[in-house]
């Protein structure tokens, strides 16, 4: 969805809205709230996780019914890493990157990308997309078309 970690474990079960699969995003950066897309292919994972750990408030919580903090969220994505066997020197914020880039590579217009990521200025968001040489590549020139 895009989401810094500190909105992924800020949160709340009340949040997550799937008859309408979106997400509310209270308070983020900036003191912002908005809406992001829940995606269909988590929805049956989500519902999987919320049975077996019946979270209280927050959707992700501590071992103490507390939120979860960003620094064990940030470990669990480096572990998982490792699991996967993904040697890569990227955090956990890069699947923020990541999401970005890939909504432009499938014709999102920017200035969503930018609501959907929370930033007050577009140049924030140019800098998250990182185009791929494939898609560069896809471009056809105007003179083709002559």
């Amino acid at each position: 969805m895009g989401l810094r970690v500190s909105e992924i474990v800020n949160l709340k079960i009340t949040d997550i809205d799937s008859k309408n699969m979106q997400v509310f995003i209270e308070r983020g950066k900036g003191k912002k709230d908005r809406y992001v897309n829940l995606p269909e292919s988590i929805l049956e994972q989500l519902r999987a996780y919320f049975l077996k750990y019946k979270p209280k408030k927050y959707l992700f919580e501590g071992q103490y019914g507390n939120q979860y903090s960003t620094r064990s969220a940030q470990k669990v994505f480096t572990e998982a890493m490792k699991k996967a066997k993904i040697n890569k020197d990227v955090g956990i914020h890069g699947l923020r990157y990541s999401c970005a880039t890939h909504l432009l590579e499938a014709g999102t217009d920017v200035t969503f990308i930018q609501e959907l990521l929370g930033h007050k200025d577009i140049k924030t968001t140019l800098r998250y997309t990182h185009i791929s040489k494939q898609s560069i590549k896809k471009i056809k020139s105007p003179l083709d078309n002559i």
